[in-house]
């Protein structure tokens, strides 16, 4: 074994280098997509799959090298089914990404404290809302689903668009940089969830998941039944957060800087 680590490494050159660049690039890209959610633990385990694999071409185990080459292409198969979602948002945000000029980050806090304001006000009188806030990956095709608003990012704006009656209440508003770009907007709804029989009703926590299991968007939802506040990231939903632990959570997933 030794002898052939030593043979691959005298004919190391510089493609081999570019080639390991690239697969140590979409390796991290695809663990910080997973990082955080059910599917990193599964990627674990598949991992140790792979190290035991190793050690049965190593150590001459036959038998276990004879059942893991039996199941592998099982393996495929989940890794397509219990990744969907993983591999969605990657190919996602490899063919749409957002190229405008990020806000620094006081800028961005400034514009931000109107949606904690809004959304603080709307859970108080008890109004649903649904405001999602792209990061990276471009909202593009669900702004062009809504109505073109393109308005300043104000507590203001944001309440009479979602106060009862309004024609735009029911979508979801879209923001993006400073702005709100679009209102009664349609949001995916998501294939799978484990929000439990009472939350099925409930499109807007829904819509929520959907869309952040699509992209990597912070939606957040006001519940009109109880005033609650959720945050859905990464296809998880967060519940009953008050003001500070939303702005909280806000700030340290989107990282703007």
């Amino acid at each position: 074994m030794f002898a052939d680590i030593i043979t691959a490494l005298s004919r190391f050159n510089i493609g081999d280098l570019i080639d390991i660049i690239i697969v140590t690039f979409i390796l991290y890209y695809i663990f910080s997509l997973i990082k955080d959610t059910k599917a990193y633990q599964m990627a674990i385990g598949l991992g140790i799959i792979g190290v035991l694999f190793l050690i049965s071409e190593w150590g001459n185990l036959v038998v276990l090298n004879w059942l893991i080459k039996i199941f592998s292409p099982f393996l495929i198969i989940a890794i397509i089914v219990l990744f969907q979602g993983e591999i969605r948002r990657f190919l996602t945000t490899l063919g749409s990404r957002s190229f405008r000029k990020p806000l620094s980050l006081k800028s961005f806090t400034e514009k931000l404290e109107n949606v904690f304001l809004a959304v603080d006000y709307l859970a108080s009188k008890k109004i649903g809302a649904l405001i999602a806030i792209e990061k990276e990956i471009s909202l593009k095709s669900y702004t062009d689903r809504g109505t073109k608003i393109d308005g300043d990012l104000t507590k203001d704006l944001l309440v009479s668009i979602f106060f009862p009656h309004s024609p735009l209440h029911d979508g979801a508003v879209i923001v993006q940089g400073s702005k709100i770009s679009a209102a009664g907007c349609l949001l995916p709804l998501p294939a799978s969830h484990n929000l439990g029989k009472k939350y099925l009703p409930r499109t807007r926590h829904l819509a929520a998941i959907g869309l952040s299991q699509e992209t990597d968007a912070a939606v957040i939802v006001v519940s009109e039944e109880t005033g609650t506040v959720s945050l859905a990231t990464k296809g998880q939903l967060e519940r009953k957060l008050d003001k500070e632990h939303l702005k909280e959570r806000m700030l340290n997933y989107l990282q703007v800087r």
